[in-house]
C-alpha cells in the first residue's frame, strides 16, 4: 500500500513542479485578464465532468471487488457497461459544452479576448467529452492495484503538457493554444494507457459486446452518490472563480486561483492516499479483514494530518511571501490572505477527505458522506456569493473554509460509527501528539518571518529545510514514538548504532 501511495505522491510532486513553472509563465504571457478568463473557462467546462454521474469511482469499486474475487466475466461486464456509459455521456457533454460556450459570452470578458475565449471553450468542451472514455484505463489499472505503472503514464503526460504549454504559448500566446495542449495530452494518455492494459491484462476486454443493463443498474445504484460527491467537490473548489468573475471581476480571479492552487495541490497528496484507500477498503471488507481496515483508517489518518501540518505550517507563515516571489509582489496581500484562510480550514478537512471518505466509499456506504459533501458545496456557493462583495476575496475564501470544516466533522463521526471506533479514540490517536509536535516548527517559521525577515527564495529554502529537520526529529522521537500502528524501532535502532560508531 505504501508503494502505491508513494507513487501517487511522486506524481503529485512532479505536477507541482510543472505548475511552479507554468503558472507564472502563463500569467505573465497572457496577462491577468487572459489568465483569469482561462481559469473561468476551465471552471465552467469542469462542471461537465459531473455528467460522468460518478461512474469512474463506482467502476473502480466494482472492478476491485470482481478482481479480488477473480471473476473475469463480471469484471468485463463492468468494463463493457462503463464503455457504453462513457460514450453516451460524452455525446451529452458535447451538447452541454455548446451551451456553456454560449453562456461564456454573458461574462464581462475583455473584447480582445472574446473571440479566442469562445474557441477555447469549445475545444475544452471536446476535451472534457473525450475525457469520459479517457477515465476508463485509470479505473482498470486502479482496480488491479497497478498504481505505479499508471502514475508513470500520468507523469509523462504532465511533462508533455509542460513542454507543449511553454512551446506553443511562446509560438503564439493565446487561450486557443492552451486548450489544444489539453486535447493533445488527453490523446497521448489514453493511447499509451490502452496499449499497456492490452499487454498487462490479457483477460480484460474493452468492447460494447460486454455491455449489460443489470451491471449498469448496479453501477448507477452506487454512482449517483458519487455524483453528489463530485458535485460537492466542484462547488467547493471550482465555483469560486465563477463567483469572483460575476461579482468582483475576471482580473481578480488570478489572485484567488494562485492561492487556491497551492491548497489544491496539497490536497492531491491526501487524494493520493484516498485513491489507494478506497479499493483497499473494498478488498479488506470483501475478505472479512475488518481489524486491518481499522488499522488502515487510523494509521493513514494520522499520516494525512502529519502531511497537512508539515506543508500547512509553511504555507500559512511563509506562503504569502513565496507567492510574492513566485508570481509578483502585488499578489502577496490578496493571495496571501486567501491562502491563510483556506489552509487553516484544510487542517481539519484534508485528513477526512484523504482517509475517512474513501473508507466509507470502499465499504459501500456512500449515502451520508456524499450528501454531506453536496450540502457543503451548496453552502460554499451561497456563502461565497453573500461574502464576495462586502469582504472581497477573503469573503470568498471564508465561504469555502466554513463548509469544509463542517463536512469534515460530519463525515468523521459517520466513519467512526461504521468502523465501530469511538470518535474519542480516533481523536486521541490522531490529533494530540501531532498538534503539540507542530508548535516548535511553527515557532521556528515565525522567527524566520518576523525575526530574520525572510523575503527571497534562498531564505525561504533555508527556512523550509530547517523546519523539515525540526519536524522530522519531533515526528520520529515524539509523535510516532511507541506508535501502535507505525513501528519506528528498527530505524531508531539503526540510528543509535550509527551514532555510537
Amino acid at each position: 500500500m505504501l508503494r502505491n501511495i508513494g507513487s501517487n505522491w511522486v506524481l503529485t510532486l512532479i505536477t507541482i513542479a510543472a505548475t511552479y513553472v507554468v503558472t507564472p509563465f502563463t500569467i505573465h504571457i497572457l496577462g491577468r485578464e487572459g489568465y483569469g478568463t482561462w481559469t473561468l473557462i476551465t471552471a465552467m467546462t469542469g462542471y461537465m465532468s459531473l455528467l460522468a454521474l460518478g461512474v469512474p469511482m463506482a467502476s473502480v469499486r466494482y472492478l476491485a471487488q470482481h478482481v479480488a474475487e477473480h471473476d473475469t466475466r463480471k469484471m468485463n461486464e463492468a468494463i463493457g457497461s462503463c464503455v457504453g456509459l462513457y460514450l453516451m455521456t460524452g455525446a451529452g457533454a458535447l451538447i452541454v459544452g455548446a451551451l456553456l460556450t454560449v453562456a461564456l459570452t454573458f461574462y464581462d470578458i475583455p473584447v480582445s479576448l472574446r473571440g479566442e475565449a469562445i474557441v477555447a471553450c469549445g475545444l475544452m468542451s471536446v476535451q472534457v467529452a473525450g475525457g469520459f472514455v479517457g477515465l476508463l484505463p485509470e479505473g482498470i489499472m486502479f482496480a488491479h492495484q497497478d498504481f505505479v505503472v499508471r502514475n508513470v503514464v500520468r507523469a509523462a503526460a504532465v511533462l508533455l503538457r509542460l513542454g507543449l504549454t511553454l512551446g506553443m504559448l511562446m509560438l503564439h500566446a493565446s487561450l486557443v493554444m492552451l486548450a489544444l495542449v489539453q486535447l493533445l495530452v488527453l490523446v497521448f494518455d489514453f493511447t499509451v494507457s490502452i496499449a499497456l492494459i492490452k499487454r498487462r491484462y490479457p483477460d480484460v476486454r474493452l468492447t460494447l459486446a460486454d455491455f449489460e443493463w443489470g451491471m449498469v443498474r448496479k453501477i448507477f445504484s452506487f454512482s449517483m452518490y458519487v455524483l453528489l460527491l463530485s458535485a460537492g467537490a466542484r462547488l467547493s473548489f471550482e465555483t469560486d472563480a465563477l463567483v469572483i468573475g460575476a461579482f468582483i471581476g475576471v482580473a481578480s480571479i488570478p489572485y484567488y486561483a494562485v492561492a487556491n492552487s497551492l491548497v489544491v495541490y496539497l490536497m492531491e497528496f491526501t487524494v493520493a492516499i484516498a485513491a489507494v484507500v478506497a479499493p483497499t477498503a473494498t478488498k479488506l471488507n470483501t475478505e472479512g479483514r475488518r481489524a486491518e481496515l481499522t488499522e488502515v483508517f487510523l494509521k493513514w489518518s494520522k499520516v494525512s494530518l502529519s502531511l497537512s501540518l508539515m506543508a500547512g505550517l509553511f504555507l500559512c507563515v511563509l506562503g504569502p511571501r513565496f507567492i510574492a516571489w513566485w508570481i509578483g509582489p502585488s499578489f502577496e496581500g490578496p493571495s496571501g490572505t486567501v491562502l491563510e484562510i483556506l489552509m487553516i480550514s484544510s487542517l481539519a478537512f484534508l485528513p477526512v477527505r484523504g482517509v475517512a471518505l474513501p473508507v466509507l466509499m470502499g465499504l459501500g456506504k456512500p449515502r451520508t458522506p456524499t450528501i454531506a459533501f453536496a450540502v457543503a458545496g451548496v453552502l460554499n456557493l451561497v456563502l461565497s456569493i453573500l461574502f464576495a462583495r462586502p469582504m472581497g476575496l477573503a469573503g470568498v475564501a471564508l465561504g469555502t473554509a466554513i463548509p469544509n470544516v463542517m463536512f469534515a466533522a460530519a463525515v468523521l463521526v459517520v466513519a467512526c460509527r461504521e468502523l465501530q471506533i469511538p470518535v474519542t479514540t480516533y481523536v486521541g490517536y490522531v490529533v494530540p501528539r501531532a498538534a503539540l509536535g507542530a508548535i516548535p516548527p511553527l515557532a521556528l517559521l515565525l522567527w524566520f518571518k518576523v525575526g530574520a525577515g525572510v523575503q527571497n527564495l534562498l531564505g525561504m529554502v533555508v527556512a523550509g529545510l530547517a523546519m523539515l529537520a525540526v519536524f522530522g526529529v519531533i515526528w520520529v522521537f515524539y509523535v510516532y514514538r511507541d506508535d501502535p500502528y507505525v513501528d519506528l524501532s528498527p530505524a531508531l535502532g539503526r540510528l543509535r548504532v550509527w551514532s555510537r560508531a
